[in-house]
């Protein structure tokens, strides 16, 4: 498995994490009956239950590009040091993301955030000046 590949499964095992994270907040926050009920009254999470969902639903935006960036390297046969190393970047950005969020940690967190789209934007670039 290619570099860029692994990352790509490792950033969706974090994605898996940082679910978990948030279900178990946000069912402490809102209660067993209402995060097993149909939800027809959506309710807004807040502290750290809000901090995990806003982390987990950015990272979906960020892995749809990534996954797009690895599938095009992949695929186009361009995979190279340059694009495992910005495969690695992206998923240190993105572990690094969940605390910074958590944590509250301003600026880094939008930092981190920007390592993470730099390293997908250089795979694509990458591999359409290939």
């Amino acid at each position: 498995m290619t570099a860029e590949l692994t990352a790509l499964a490792l950033a969706a095992l974090l994605q898996v994490g940082q679910f978990a994270l948030y279900s178990v907040l946000a069912q402490r926050q809102v209660g067993p009956t209402y995060a097993m009920g149909a939800r027809d009254e959506p309710r807004l999470l807040t502290g750290a239950a809000g901090r995990a969902q806003r982390a987990l639903n950015n990272h979906f935006e960020g892995l749809i590009l990534f996954g797009i960036a690895v599938m095009v390297v992949t695929l186009s046969d361009t995979a190279d040091s340059t694009t495992a190393l910005a495969a690695m970047v992206y998923l240190i950005a993105r572990v690094l993301y969940v605390p910074a969020y958590m944590l509250g940690w301003t600026p880094w967190r939008s930092v981190i955030w920007s390592f993470g789209l730099v390293a997908t934007i250089t795979m694509l670039i990458h591999a359409l000046l290939a």
